[in-house]
């Protein structure tokens, strides 16, 4: 099959030939037929990264009718950036169709700008649920002519915590609309949006339930946790023309990362929740162009990324869920490329990824950080190779030529060779000249599935016990509440004691030394999307739920109104 055979405009098959496109991907050539010239609702089930942007897009292009100005086509997906993505594939894909207009909606950015855009006439509208909400409260969107509506990462929108505005969304469009779910997985949330909105669906599902693409590798190097940073350089150093995502855990880390990496020279920068609409802007561009080759992201400013020629992940911290891992990986080995993916880990953490490995039925290489030696002699190879395949034109250095060889005149070819060497190797053999080994041995976990060892014994006198407003319902386990409380309060983890998770809130223990610490610290702090209350509980026999804690629905967040997606 070739996109020739779908039916598609010449428009659009001229356009699809200049980008490259040869041959429809799977999702694609399932979904194509259908959906250009069926009636029916939709669902495709495919991971995330394999050409679902044009299996939608481009029967959405081919049904616009240029005459009206009315939302024809809503898209809905769960982040800016990849509102912004779909927005630029499609004006890619319709280029040469007349009259087109697609305008991006979402949170960060001008909204008197996007409201300019919808009265100037836009057919297809990509939109967060956040700032279409808006745009509806404001009637400066009108859905009551929406023909289709795409929800696109639609179990992302639901692990988002947008539920609530997909709903609303919905029930202002036409009840006679064509509703195409496409989505990596069908939990029940999912299922339950299928069920209420979707009447008789084609079903195409690829892959059955989330797996990580099989073009994936996936390494483990485990080292203590002073050696952590140390442990990252020297997988970028050994790695010449790495193009990476590094996760870690929060914002405060991922900050820091990216600073102590661009001290050193690295082309690095940050992407995280506390950056300005026009600083995420900027990064993003650097990083698509390549001037960024290591971008320090946290995982929920990473939701929606979509960069194609990504090589490396690297989890410098490991995720809590396997399919936060499942979710980090498919950064990499996009539109049939291969890929690499790194964890880091203690000793206590290896019981963790072998979690990972059941949930998501793949296995780790456990491997050796490299030595200073290898690392050295990676480099120079690298630079050996950029320099016998860099293109010289002799014309247009002839006449510096001369100079040139005047001031090198004295030097015999050794020296010369030296000379280069040093000047561009220095750092690597300060760095590594004496470098020891930081590989750690590989023994079991200690302290549960988190590997967490705490001093301080359950119900041991002089404990003081607190409460805290999240609980199962939330996804929290024992290992994001004690980084919470380290990460606020400044405490070490050793500090922590018991920690009991119940539907909706918990309680843990801290050592009575580094109780006025969390009191000070842990006042209203934000986390995963929302503001966390934690205070005093008193002793266990007459504990209770305390009184006049404001009832928070568990999974209802939105990030996106948060950091202005």
């Amino acid at each position: 099959m070739d996109f020739k055979t779908t039916g598609l405009r010449a428009e659009l098959l001229r356009a699809l030939e200049e980008l490259g496109f040869d041959a429809p991907m799977p999702i694609q050539a399932a979904a194509l037929p259908e959906l250009l010239n069926g009636s029916r609702d939709f669902i495709g089930l495919a991971q995330t990264g394999t050409g679902k942007t044009a299996a939608f897009g481009l029967p959405l292009l081919q049904r616009v009718d240029t005459a009206l100005k009315n939302p024809q086509s809503v898209i809905l997906c769960p982040t800016r950036e990849l509102c912004l993505q779909i927005t630029e594939d499609l004006k890619g894909y319709g280029r040469y169709l007349p009259r087109i207009r697609v305008a991006a909606v979402y949170g960060g950015a001008s909204i008197a700008h996007q409201i300019r855009q919808l009265r100037d006439g836009s057919q297809i509208v990509v939109a967060t649920p956040g700032r279409l909400i808006d745009l509806m409260q404001r009637r400066a969107v009108d859905l009551s002519h929406t023909a289709t509506c795409v929800l696109d990462e639609a179990d992302e929108m639901l692990n988002m915590g947008f539920q609530e505005d997909i709903d609303r969304i919905l029930k202002q469009m036409p009840a006679n609309r064509q509703t195409w779910l496409f989505s990596a997985t069908m939990p029940p949330a999912v299922a339950a949006i299928a069920q209420t909105y979707l009447d008789d669906p084609y079903k195409v599902s690829l892959g059955g339930r989330r797996r990580i693409a099989p073009n994936i590798t996936h390494a483990c190097y485990v080292m203590n946790e002073r050696h952590r940073y140390q442990g990252l350089k020297r997988i970028i150093d050994f790695t010449p023309g790495i193009f990476g995502l590094v996760f870690c855990r929060t914002r405060r880390e991922t900050q820091s990362v990216a600073d102590a990496l661009m001290q050193e020279g690295y082309p690095a920068d940050a992407l995280h929740g506390d950056l300005g609409q026009a600083q995420r802007d900027h990064v993003m561009r650097k990083f698509r162009q390549q001037s960024i080759r290591l971008l320090v992201a946290t995982d929920v400013a990473a939701r929606g990324l979509d960069v194609d020629a990504i090589s490396h992940i690297i989890h410098y911290n490991l995720p809590d869920d396997p399919d936060i891992y499942t979710h980090r990986s498919g950064r990499t080995a996009r539109a049939g490329r291969s890929g690499v993916s790194i964890a880091l880990s203690t000793p206590r953490e290896v019981g963790r990824l072998r979690t990972m490995e059941r949930a998501n039925a793949m296995r780790f290489e456990f491997k050796k950080f490299p030595n200073g030696r290898a690392i050295c002699e990676r480099q120079l190879d690298g630079f050996v190779d950029r320099i016998v395949e860099t293109p010289v034109d002799p014309e247009a250095f002839a006449s510096y030529l001369p100079a040139v060889s005047q001031a090198l005149a004295g030097l015999d070819r050794e020296e010369l060779i030296l000379r280069f060497m040093a000047a561009d190797f220095n750092r690597f053999f300060k760095d590594y000249r004496e470098a020891g080994d930081i590989n750690a041995a590989v023994r079991p976990a200690a302290g549960g599935p988190a590997g967490i060892r705490r001093q301080v014994r359950p119900d041991a006198p002089g404990a003081q016990r607190f409460f805290i407003n999240v609980g199962r319902l939330d996804k929290i386990n024992e290992g994001a509440i004690v980084r919470l409380v380290c990460d606020h309060s400044g405490i070490r983890s050793q500090q922590i004691g018991r920690i009991e998770l119940k539907r909706e809130f918990s309680f843990f223990e801290v050592a009575s030394t580094a109780a006025d610490q969390v009191r000070r610290n842990l006042k209203d702090v934000p986390f995963d999307g929302r503001r966390v209350q934690v205070r005093d509980a008193g002793n266990k026999r007459s504990l209770g739920k305390p009184d006049r804690v404001r009832k928070v629905r568990p999974g209802i967040r939105h990030p996106e109104r948060r950091v202005s997606a």
